[in-house]
């Protein structure tokens, strides 16, 4: 007996925010699989009732990945075609679906993407930039020391990245307690009524998000410094913990030439700022 061929995996892009942002393609392979494995079914319920899409959902979300991959791999294996959503925009791009995805390819089920919304393209495609390249990290770690170790390990990339609401006056103020030379974007309520975007100083949209009320998930862009803006920045984060260390200016100074080769009149001026600041 010839065996039956395996179904398709839709990775299906939906709206961020704006309902309407969903693709004709999208609406039909949603209406046309078997089951639509989502984040959560509530969020998906609300769209598919919008654009009268009546197939089963199936909850798939971090914590039942890998329980929840066995039933839609049989499902797979079985003909059926199965399509992965997530609460809003692109599945497994800081959302659930590495595993299922994992499982299907391994399994030689077909992969497909079904392209739509993203919050980081939407900013991206919204803000001025130099060039092309960008640092996509997902959700910033949570501990103060990662956030630092990663700021100072990529002064000169454009780091892109999500942020909550809750944590976004933290973020913004270690930042500018560290890098205070550095602009930033930050997109908040992406496609929706109170949409807004901002490019400033780090220091600026602290000023302006600590008497501004927070709402929404946020997409942030923190731009690269330049070679010698970078360094500069390397030698004032060293001269901070060298005061730390109750070294004298003059052994300051001593350190920070043999270290960098910063002449010693340049080093005086950073002191200077540092103590004004």
């Amino acid at each position: 007996m010839e065996q039956k061929a395996s179904g398709k995996l839709f990775i299906v892009s939906t709206p961020i925010g704006n309902l309407s942002d969903i693709t004709f393609r999208a609406v039909e392979t949603l209406k046309n699989v078997a089951v639509i494995a989502c984040e959560d079914t509530r969020n998906t319920k609300i769209l598919c009732e919008k654009f009268n899409i009546e197939t089963p959902l199936e909850s798939y979300h971090k914590f039942s990945e890998r329980q929840k991959c066995e039933f839609f791999l049989d499902r797979l294996k079985a003909g059926q075609d199965v399509a992965l959503v997530s609460d809003a925009g692109t599945p497994l791009i800081s959302d659930p679906g590495v595993k299922l995805v994992e499982e299907a390819r391994l399994a030689g089920v077909d992969v497909v993407p079904i392209v739509g919304a993203s919050a980081i393209l939407a900013l991206l495609a919204s803000i001025p930039r130099q060039g092309e390249d960008f640092k996509f990290i997902g959700f910033l770690p949570r501990q103060k020391s990662q956030i630092e170790n990663l700021l100072n390990s990529n002064k000169t990339e454009n780091l892109v990245f999500y942020e909550s609401p809750n944590r976004l006056i933290e973020t913004l103020s270690l930042i500018s307690k560290n890098q205070k030379a550095r602009k930033m974007a930050i997109g908040r309520e992406l496609t929706k009524k109170f949409e807004e975007i901002k490019v400033d100083t780090v220091e600026n949209l602290l000023e302006y998000y600590t008497s501004n009320v927070l709402k929404g998930e946020i997409a942030c862009m923190l731009y690269a410094l330049d070679q010698n803006s970078a360094e500069e920045s390397d030698i004032v984060s060293k001269i901070s913990t060298l005061k730390g260390l109750k070294l004298s200016d003059k052994d300051i100074v001593s350190v920070v030439n043999s270290l960098y080769g910063t002449p010693r009149n340049k080093i005086k001026e950073f002191l200077l700022q540092n103590k004004n600041s």
